[in-house]
């Protein structure tokens, strides 16, 4: 019976792989359809730290230098109109101004006297001038202001904000900073936030960090964007033989391997393997390349799993330089001592199984 087990100790009771059926998964035949293994050491994570920042689609492209005054269908005009000489258009205590125009579907307001003056698409500059030429041998010189109070020059603001919803532009008032602050701004840490813009059809990205920390990401918008702040949370997860299995947030700046192993209460130390503590990775492909790896890149990224001796007084130093990234995995391994130790476990509840049914076989034919 003791044989038969040993022949299928493979089948023991695991939460995850053994160091070396890791190590066999990356170095066997197929290799090149699987993951990579790489060990750890301080000039490899010195490297890793050393790489370019994660690249994005960027918000600069986006910048606009489009008029944020523009008059469209909906909006709402106050119009002045001074005469001089004349009483044509006051009205007692209100003085010269007109009762609010609305642009209607065709682009135009009603003005007195002038009929139906088309201002879409114009600055209030604009408007008044095409509304004092519709005047003209009318009225004598006459002197036209127009403000507007216009919707149709707003973005609208969504997702994790404390007040969606629609923002106006203006000319002291269209970067994006500004329009995320007047929305009540993102209650999560800016390393967990990516803003995306939708702009007619198009779409622009970055994380919240790079914004509030580059120049030219802070963007001047146009009329009709839309922002949406998605909360995209870094985690990461550990497995194996830890005094604690737990998926963990990543707090804001870098996180070290040494922060992360300390932060789920360290190796278990009546099971780990300290030789073989690995993290699973997918790597980006420009790190990968650079570190000379021929793994295929899928959608992800290359797959990669780092191993780090920490049975070694060197391993802490490395730890403590190794930076965690989102979606990591931190494994350890059992040791061989505990496998055998959970076999012969296995083993003795075999033989006390045995022993106990020929106890009874007995009693019953005594």
């Amino acid at each position: 019976m003791i044989l038969a087990l040993l022949a299928g100790c493979q089948t023991l009771p695991r939460d995850g792989p053994s160091g070396s059926g890791v190590n066999d998964g990356a170095t066997s035949a197929d290799a090149t359809r699987s993951y990579a293994m790489v060990d750890l050491s301080f000039e490899l994570s010195e490297r890793l730290r050393q790489a370019p920042p994660r690249s994005f689609a960027g918000l600069a492209l986006a910048d606009s230098h489009e008029p944020t005054d523009i008059i469209g269908i909906g909006d709402t005009l106050a119009v002045s109109i001074f005469a001089p000489g004349t009483n044509l258009f006051a009205s007692g205590d209100s003085g010269p101004s007109l009762p609010p125009l609305t642009v209607d579907r065709n682009g135009a307001v009603p003005v007195p006297y002038a009929g139906s003056v088309t201002v879409r698409g114009m600055t209030p500059g604009q408007a008044a001038t095409a509304i004092r030429r519709s005047l003209a041998g009318k009225v004598a010189n006459p002197q036209v202001v127009v403000t507007a109070n216009s919707a149709s020059n707003s973005v609208t603001v969504l997702g994790d904000v404390r007040n969606p919803g629609r923002q106006a532009l203006n000319a002291n008032h269209d970067q994006l900073l500004d329009i995320i602050a007047a929305a009540g701004g993102s209650s999560r840490s800016p390393y967990d936030v990516d803003v995306v813009i939708m702009r007619e059809g198009r779409t622009y990205s970055a994380p919240m960090s790079v914004v509030t920390t580059k120049f030219d990401e802070n963007i001047r918008l146009q009329r009709g964007d839309q922002i949406n702040l998605t909360y995209r949370p870094r985690r990461f997860s550990s497995f194996g033989a830890f005094n604690a299995v737990a998926r963990s947030e990543l707090p804001p700046g870098p996180l070290t391997l040494s922060e992360a192993l300390s932060g789920v209460g360290g190796l278990d130390t009546n099971q780990a393997n300290a030789r073989s503590v690995l993290v699973f990775r997918f790597e980006r492909p420009e790190v990968a390349s650079a570190l000379g790896l021929t793994q295929p890149v899928t959608s992800r990224g290359v797959p990669v799993v780092y191993r780090l001796n920490l049975n070694e007084g060197q391993g802490f130093f490395i730890a403590s330089n190794f930076q965690i990234e989102p979606d990591d995995i931190i494994y350890a391994p059992r040791s061989g001592a505990a496998e055998m130790r959970k076999f012969f476990e296995v083993v003795q509840s075999m033989t006390r199984i045995v022993y106990d049914v020929s106890v009874t076989s007995n009693a019953l034919n005594d």
